[in-house]
């Protein structure tokens, strides 16, 4: 699993704030998820990739840990909705990740990819992705 925080030079709101992006790249995580009998039995690989566009609070420069949307928390909630039981789709998979990322005010977008990682073979991964928008989508 890989997490960064990217600053985006350049971009900001109408109230003049910019925007930073949080990452989480190849979260791998098991889980039940599938239509199939099989896939009722045993959790599998899913890989989910997130790129949250947030608005950079007012003091950013702050360095304060309270002024940011925690990755760490982000990644804690996703494997606790992991374990709340099974899933048919892994697109209702990728929704719920979002509305999960959304809940902060401050987070503007996301975009949510999810990958079951076993269940094709010969291919590295099937999933979906999406977009949804704080403005739009809430």
């Amino acid at each position: 699993m890989r997490i960064a925080i990217v600053t985006t030079s350049g971009a900001s709101d109408s109230s003049g704030r910019g925007r930073y992006r949080i990452f989480v790249r190849d979260l791998v995580v098991p889980w039940s998820i599938g239509i199939h009998d099989h896939e009722h039995i045993k959790a599998q690989r899913v890989q989910v990739n997130i790129d949250l566009a947030v608005r950079e609070p007012d003091d950013f420069d702050a360095d304060r840990y309270l002024n940011v949307i925690c990755y760490a928390d982000i990644v804690e909630q996703i494997r606790h909705l992991a374990d709340k039981g099974h899933l048919n789709l892994v697109e209702t998979l990728a929704h719920r990740v979002a509305d999960l990322c959304l809940e902060d005010p401050r987070a503007e977008s996301v975009v949510v990819r999810a990958e079951k990682l076993d269940a094709v073979t010969g291919a590295a991964g099937v999933g979906v992705e999406i977009r949804r928008d704080q403005r739009t989508d809430r």
